[in-house]
């Protein structure tokens, strides 16, 4: 506006409309003001001045009511100049901005002023109408400045759907605050013009604290998964144990972990005894079940474990006897090789022989060496890869006592049926005689078998157990065994029986002992 007209309201204001007051009833107090006599001719030569002032624009500038319309609006826009505490306001022209912070009843006053934002100066280029409690939609009204380049309606209570279409005409906008109000919007693509701070809590963008929450729903979802996956991966690949049969890939293949657990950490108190090569422990499953160990100390090549993997899952698991303990399963890995097999809680025939009063019976003995012969026979007829332990020590008596159970035994070389015969004549001969050669001393074997040599056939008494008794007409078939168990035990080879024919024989004696009992 012209500063001619400006300071001529001024001065006219001065006397009509005091700008310390400017209270509730200006609506009333406009209504009663009309133009000077030569209002029309001032915003005319104004307009030929600074065609660029609004109402200069208007095509109707004649009309009365145009003419009352930018006479009270610009009264308005004095004042707010006023409040605005701009300095230039008299002496010049200029009116960049509109702020009213935390004044709800003047900024609601002025928000009612239609002509004021219908005439609204060029120069306004902010407009702050922060903190007010304003309760109505969107003021639709501030939007005819089109020229504004900043818009803060932040902390209010505004509502309704936010005019998108009239915010994005206005092309010089670059600062939007519409925070902590209850706005809806049904095209958000418009809010991308602006940074997030313009819309918090702003009913525009989801609830900060309700996003926050969603975000540590989320975050503590993913961890739990993530944990979830790992001990569900830490359960598959180290203690596939604790999970249901159904789900586990292999109900016989055991994992280092697995056989730590079962062996309380391969703790003393579980060792049972040792051998060559193999350490035997007695350990607990998680299911309950009491199981002998067998870990093979000796260190073995990668290809070793794979084949020996797939021979215990190829061979064990369909082997099948009732002399023969049952295999559960075995451990192949990179630092332990494990055969597991179930626990039998009767005595070894070691102890058996020393002290039960059955074993003074050679019928029983018989009846013991003719289970280990069955089931080494199976063995031979079926599975020749299979090595066995046959000493007094490693073959056990079932609970009842009524059947022996050849419990070591692991995968060889396929050629080692001269070797399984060997050791079943050591073991025949231990029966017989209740004694075993001294597994600390050197050629202990080859001496023991020497002592038995010299005394058979004519001596034999001398050497078959004290305890045992024998009558006279079973002393030739004590002799007969005797017979066998050197034959297994001869060298070379080639002068050993075959195993059928040791089933033959043993067939035979038990048979025979049957008779005479």
């Amino acid at each position: 506006m012209a500063s001619s007209l400006f300071i001529f309201f001024l001065s006219f204001l001065t006397h009509f409309l005091p700008f310390s007051v400017l209270s509730a009833t200006v609506l009333e107090d406009l209504a009663t003001l009309t133009p000077p006599p030569d209002f029309a001719t001032t915003i005319t030569t104004n307009c030929l001045h600074n065609p660029l002032l609004r109402y200069c624009n208007n095509n109707n500038t004649s009309s009365p009511q145009d003419i009352v319309e930018i006479f009270r609006s610009t009264i308005v826009a004095s004042h707010l100049c006023n409040e605005s505490k701009n300095p230039n306001c008299v002496d010049d022209d200029s009116f960049p901005k509109i702020r009213i912070h935390s004044r709800p009843k003047t900024a609601a006053l002025y928000l009612s002023f239609d002509f004021f934002w219908k005439y609204c100066p060029l120069t306004v280029l902010e407009i702050q109408l922060v903190n007010n409690s304003l309760e109505t939609e969107f003021p639709t009204n501030v939007l005819s400045c089109a020229q504004v380049r900043t818009i803060d309606l932040s902390y209010n209570k505004l509502s309704g759907s936010l005019p998108v279409h009239s915010l994005s005409r206005l092309t010089n906008l670059t600062r939007l605050n519409l925070s902590y109000n209850r706005f809806s919007i049904s095209d958000s693509e418009f809010l991308k013009r602006f940074s997030a701070t313009s819309f918090v809590h702003s009913g525009l963008l989801p609830d900060a604290n309700r996003y926050k929450m969603k975000v540590l729903l989320i975050v503590f979802s993913i961890v739990v998964v993530i944990l979830l996956c790992c001990c569900l991966g830490w359960l598959c690949l180290k203690r596939p144990d604790y999970l249901p049969r159904t789900c586990r890939r292999s109900n016989n293949k055991f994992t280092s972990a697995m056989i730590d657990a079962a062996t309380d950490e391969f703790s003393d108190q579980r060792l049972v005894s040792k051998r060559d090569g193999v350490d035997i422990y007695r350990g607990t499953l998680r299911d309950g079940r009491e199981a002998k160990i067998e870990v093979y100390t000796e260190k073995v090549s990668k290809e070793k474990r794979r084949e020996f993997e797939e021979e215990c899952e190829a061979v064990f698991l369909k082997v099948r006897h009732k002399n023969l303990v049952r295999v559960l399963g075995w451990c192949s890995s990179r630092n332990l090789k494990a055969l597991v097999t179930e626990w039998t809680d009767g005595e070894n025939v070691e102890t058996w022989l020393s002290s039960s009063s059955l074993a003074s019976s050679w019928r029983r003995r018989l009846r013991v060496v003719m289970g280990v012969v069955e089931g080494v026979s199976y063995l031979s007829e079926q599975w020749p890869e299979i090595i066995y332990d046959l000493d007094t020590s490693s073959v056990l008596l079932s609970g009842d006592g009524q059947e022996p159970l050849i419990s070591q035994f692991k995968i060889g070389d396929g050629n080692n049926s001269s070797t399984n015969i060997f050791k079943f004549g050591l073991f025949l001969l231990e029966m017989i005689t209740n004694l075993k050669p001294d597994e600390e001393q050197e050629d202990s074997e080859m001496r023991y078998l020497e002592y038995i040599r010299v005394h058979c056939p004519g001596n034999v008494e001398r050497v078959i157990d004290e305890k045992m008794k024998i009558e006279k007409r079973t002393l030739e078939k004590v002799k007969e065994a005797v017979t066998l168990g050197l034959m297994c035990t001869d060298k070379p080879p080639l002068k050993q029986p075959s195993f059928t024919q040791i089933y033959d024989m043993v067939v035979s004696l038990h048979e025979s002992s049957s008779r005479h009992h």
